[in-house]
Parts: C-alpha cells; sequence; structure tokens
C-alpha cells in the first residue's frame, strides 16, 4: 500500500453522558484508494467520517493529513484538501448551478487565474452531466440532480480527499450506479458512508465494517462481506452465484428476509 493520505490512530467519540458513539478505531487511506464504511442504523459512520473530515473533533486520538495532525490544520487549509458532500447539505436554493460549483474554488482563490478556476467548474459539471443546467437554481433541481451538483462542487474543489455520506440518496439504481463509476473515476482517494449493500463491492477497494461503535472488520470486499459478517451485523444472507453474463465474475445477492402473511 502507498503512504497514507490520510490516517487515522484509536479514535473515539463519546457524548457528555458517557455513551460511546465511536471506540478506538484505527484506519489508513491511501491515495487513489476508495473505502466503504458501512454498518447498521447507529453504528457510528456518520460520527467516523465528522472526526476524518475534522468537523469532528474526537474524545480520544488523532487524525493526520498527509503527515500533518488535522486539529492543527485552519479550516482553509483543510479545504485545500478535503471535500466533503454530506446528507444534511442545504445549499441556498436562490443560488444558480454554476454559481454553486464556482463555490469550490473558494478555498484555491487567488493562487489560480479566474479563467483557470472558470475551466475547473465547466470540467465539474461536465462531469456531472449537469452542463445544460447551469443555469438553473438550486432549488429548481430534483433531489438526484442537487446530489450532483453537490458531487460538482466537491469536485471543483480540487481535494485530496473526498467524503461522502450516503452519496446514492434521491437516486434510481441506474444513477446510483452511474455516479459511484463516476467518483471511482476521479482517481483520488475517496471514504463513503454506504447503505446500499450491492453497491459496496463493486465501488470500494476497501471496506470498514462498523457495528456497536467498533470497527467490526476492514478489508478487501470479499473477505468483509462474507456471509457470516455480513448475517450477524445485517441480518441479511448473501448469496454468491455464476454472473450470467461473464463466466469471470460472480453476481452477489443481498437476500432480505420479508415475511408477509398470505
Amino acid at each position: 500500500m502507498s503512504a497514507a493520505v490520510l490516517e487515522a490512530r484509536h479514535l473515539s467519540c463519546r457524548t457528555e453522558a458517557g455513551i460511546s458513539l465511536v471506540e478506538d478505531v484505527s484506519l489508513e487511506i491511501s491515495a487513489g484508494e476508495r473505502l466503504a464504511i458501512i454498518g447498521p442504523n447507529g453504528a457510528g459512520k456518520t460520527t467516523l467520517l465528522r472526526m476524518l473530515t475534522g468537523m469532528l473533533r474526537p474524545s480520544q486520538g488523532l487524525v493526520r493529513l498527509a503527515g500533518h495532525r488535522l486539529d492543527r490544520l485552519s479550516a482553509a487549509e483543510r479545504a485545500l484538501s478535503i471535500a466533503v458532500v454530506g446528507q444534511s447539505d442545504q445549499p441556498d436554493p436562490r443560488l444558480a448551478v454554476i454559481d454553486y460549483v464556482e463555490l469550490g474554488r473558494v478555498p484555491h482563490a487567488g493562487l489560480r487565474r479566474r479563467s483557470e478556476d472558470r475551466d475547473v467548474v465547466v470540467d465539474a459539471l461536465k462531469r456531472t452531466k449537469l452542463l445544460p443546467l447551469l443555469a438553473r437554481t438550486i432549488g429548481s433541481l430534483s433531489g438526484g440532480e442537487r446530489q450532483r451538483a453537490q458531487l460538482a462542487r466537491a469536485i471543483a474543489q480540487e481535494p485530496k480527499v473526498l467524503f461522502l455520506d450516503e452519496p446514492t440518496n434521491h437516486l434510481d439504481p441506474r444513477a446510483r450506479g452511474e455516479l459511484l463509476e463516476l467518483v471511482a473515476g476521479l482517481g483520488i482517494a475517496v471514504v463513503a458512508v454506504l447503505h446500499d449493500l450491492p453497491l459496496v463491492a463493486p465501488f470500494a477497494t476497501r471496506v470498514a465494517v462498523m457495528n456497536r461503535a467498533r470497527l467490526a472488520a476492514l478489508g478487501l470486499p470479499r473477505e468483509t462481506l462474507t456471509p457470516a459478517l455480513v448475517r450477524e451485523i445485517f441480518a441479511v444472507d448473501v448469496l454468491r452465484l455464476p454472473h450470467p453474463g461473464e463466466e469471470d465474475r460472480e453476481l452477489t445477492v443481498f437476500d432480505v428476509p420479508i415475511r408477509l402473511s398470505r
């Protein structure tokens, strides 16, 4: 594995009442790696993500960004290397799409010519298929379009590490795959909290499984998404079947038990 872009050591987060939200998590993210953080509701996924971004100070442990302690960097310094697309982002609905995406260039103000900034913004709009909508307001977009606008702003930021909290919300199945394919093609380190288990293995190079505030497993998708672990943590069965169209691939099916009265 190449040198870590982001390194977390013994991260813990506890409430004032002493309730543990995340307990003793250590991991590393290398350049170009895509780490999926998965786990049941309340497992500590978003809390861990917020500590990794510097938005939440850990009760214990530390995070290093390219070898520098994250808690000793200013918000402006972090923004040069880290971009975050969160669940609760609420852009001003009056903003035009292009103006919103241009906000991703704010950390780089004065570091490039204005024409170069505009080229980066246009490229981000093209990547997310939003160029035809650049004059629309954020408030006029569908949920999926708004999600892509948030990703475009993050891409325009040119981060070394991109953090995504439930990035496939509001997207139909095809759009989910297209968005994660786009993110994977950026070639940068990505940390994504995902709930949709079938998307994890095709997207992630490594998987961190959270359960009851602790790291239950960390490794390659095939090592972590085992039938035993998935059943234990998610109460779901995993079936691996021969792919009907490609001999060298398997089809992974997550069997969710739904029992209806007849």
